[in-house]
């Protein structure tokens, strides 16, 4: 146990160091400078990070700069909400849904954020046997998403797809498997119990999702090699065509504790949705 936590303490004081730091920014100058070179519309191009995990804030808001539109979200594996997909939309004004297994991370949120129609928090294992449920819910409170964040480090794949069956969302974002490169298409075998046990068994391959979403173009993959981004086939003139291959991302996540700024906290987003629907004087 003590050596344990002197890895984790030194872990946190590399992490923290400047030098590592500046590391990470020499890489991703690189990263992105070879990005432009062999696929210069990415666009992961435009990434960075406010409150996401790594740059999908920046991939995001590029992504809708580009389709036009984007109001509502539904986030899968949302965390405690201090470090995901969509914590920067809602400060931009958007409103949607979080959803959570983990009771700690939603019971972390609703006491850190007040109650509004902008923001609808649910803690819940979702499973085949529940989602249609929640995707009616969803659109009896804010209509068809505009935008779909999955992270649940298992059955991914299987819940995307099933969701797509009542909702249709304009973006997809997913977690995939960034060890297995395309051509390799695999996914995790469906457990309605399952959770991540911190090896490489989890989601599926990025080569999975392309075969499973023939209504969805991939348009860019992180520089992390965490999150793939999807858009419908009707929305995909916005942005140049490239391969599978040309796209894809291997996994480098060691470039995840890159820091920007001070510490993440609620409070911009307790501020936002407290001024978004305080009665008008």
């Amino acid at each position: 146990m003590f050596r344990r936590r002197m890895r984790a303490a030194f872990r946190r004081m590399l992490e923290d160091s400047q030098l590592f730091q500046l590391a990470i920014q020499m890489e991703l100058r690189a990263l992105r400078a070879e990005m432009a070179a062999r696929t210069p519309d990415n666009p992961a191009l435009k990434g960075f990070k406010a409150y996401s995990q790594f740059d999908e804030d920046g991939v995001i808001e590029e992504i809708f700069g580009r389709i036009g539109g984007g109001a509502t979200f539904l986030e899968i594996g949302c965390g405690d909400g201090l470090e995901n997909n969509t914590h920067y939309l809602l400060l931009k004004g958007w409103r949607g849904m979080w959803v959570d297994a983990s009771s700690a991370n939603i019971e972390r949120a609703r006491a850190n954020l007040p109650q509004t129609v902008s923001l609808d928090i649910v803690q819940q294992l979702i499973d085949l046997a529940n989602v249609n449920e929640l995707g009616r819910r969803y659109l009896s409170q804010f209509g068809q998403v505009d935008f779909l964040s999955i992270d649940i480090d298992g059955n991914d794949l299987h819940i995307l797809k099933a969701v797509l069956k009542v909702l249709r969302p304009s973006v997809i974002c997913a977690e995939y498997a960034a060890k297995l490169r395309p051509p390799i298409a695999e996914t995790v075998e469906y457990d309605p119990v399952r959770a991540w046990t911190g090896d490489d068994y989890h989601g599926a391959s990025l080569q999975a999702y392309a075969v499973a979403l023939p209504d969805y173009r991939l348009v860019a993959c992180n520089l992390c090699g965490a999150n793939a981004f999807f858009v419908r086939n009707e929305l995909a003139h916005h942005f140049v065509s490239y391969s599978i291959v040309e796209l894809y991302q291997p996994a480098r996540f060691h470039l995840c504790p890159l820091k920007v700024g001070h510490p993440p906290s609620y409070k911009f987003l307790v501020a936002a949705l407290k001024a978004r629907h305080s009665p008008a004087r």
